[in-house]
């Protein structure tokens, strides 16, 4: 089975990973089944946070039962040094001794990273769990491509968690050849794009095709972790005829729907974090019903709710995104999840 080296931490994993989000929203034993699957599949890269509720400890359960020791990597949104109480809380969730790589989750904004690396921020609270033998490396995921140039320009970070599909394949060009260079492992978040794209094979394949990163796709059924480990064990990653026909057609759909998180769109005059309503479907679907009452969803919400059409966003997307339409469909969207 194809393995990678994961940069400079010399983790040697299976090039499948797997993603930890979905397992909230299913029950406590089909999420441990899930889990237990995909390690037999062959998976040995598993990634989770703590802001993903019950994935920590479920994912917890499943290894002690499936006999076979995995990499894992968890995430703490917290940007200060108190970070470290984060990391003792994920060593009694996972129920382990040490964790293969902690993360500093969402540092999207240079504001964040800056806060992070400053004295007192997280990265130090990472640092003092490292020292202490609570973890072994220090990792840093952004859904914005400038913060991930400036990461790995300074080279505090082994590994970097970033987006990539074939809605949003820049990281190809911009991030896989400084990380190569500096040797920092990645890890393509969202190789499904959230759950827009809703065809594996396509969407697989066109990510394992760029070589050394490892894809985190997740799954909530066995039946789609299988189908996604399928893929991938096939072992030719080259794009099929039909492959490209329907990646044109989802770029067409899109094209004029998906927002790639650039926040290009920002200062919005009201404060309104644009790029999380545009993504609003996206969370309530992976995160399920519970996910709507949530304060941080609600708190969005009720922004959005704020929006005057102004149009001063539109100019500033490089996509051409109708942003107050798309405000305003996500806010129906929320207001009928309950029902659906």
């Amino acid at each position: 089975m194809e393995k990678v080296r994961l940069g400079r931490t010399n983790l040697e994993v299976t090039r499948l990973g797997w993603g930890g989000i979905p397992i909230q929203r299913i029950s406590e034993d089909e999420a441990v089944g899930v889990v237990k699957a995909v390690i037999a599949m062959g998976v040995d890269l598993l990634d989770t946070a703590r802001g993903y509720t019950t994935s920590e400890h479920r994912i917890g359960l499943a290894l002690k039962q499936a006999g076979r020791r995995v990499v894992l990597s968890t995430k703490s949104f917290e940007r200060t040094a108190r970070i470290y109480e984060d990391v003792l809380e994920s060593l009694k969730a996972l129920d382990v001794e040490r964790i293969d790589i902690y993360n500093l989750h969402d540092v999207s904004s240079m504001g964040d990273y800056e806060k992070v690396i400053a004295g007192e921020g997280a990265y130090e609270g990472l640092t003092r769990a490292r020292r202490e033998g609570l973890i072994d490396h220090i990792g840093l995921s952004s859904h914005n491509l400038d913060v991930l140039e400036r990461v790995l320009s300074d080279g505090f970070f082994d590994v970097i968690m970033t987006c990539y599909s074939f809605l949003e394949p820049d990281a190809e060009s911009r991030i896989f050849p400084k990380a190569r260079l500096k040797d920092v492992g990645v890890m393509a978040m969202k190789p499904f794009s959230g759950g827009v794209i809703e065809h594996a094979g396509a969407a697989l394949r066109y990510v394992l095709s760029a070589p050394d990163i490892v894809p985190i796709p997740g799954s909530e059924t066995v039946r789609k972790a299988k189908e996604n480990w399928d893929v991938f064990a096939a072992g030719d990653h080259a794009l099929t005829e039909e492959d490209k026909a329907r990646i044109e057609a989802v770029k067409r759909e899109f094209s004029r729907q998906f927002c790639r998180r650039c926040d290009y769109c920002q200062p919005c005059t009201q404060q309104i974090p644009i790029q999380v309503v545009l993504g609003m479907k996206t969370v309530l679907k992976r995160l399920g019903p519970q996910s709507r009452e949530a304060g941080w969803v609600r708190g969005v919400i009720e922004k959005a709710r704020e929006c005057t059409e102004c149009g001063e966003c539109l100019p500033r997307c490089p996509y051409d995104l109708p942003i107050p339409d798309l405000i305003k469909e996500n806010l129906a969207y929320y207001d009928a999840f309950q029902y659906e």
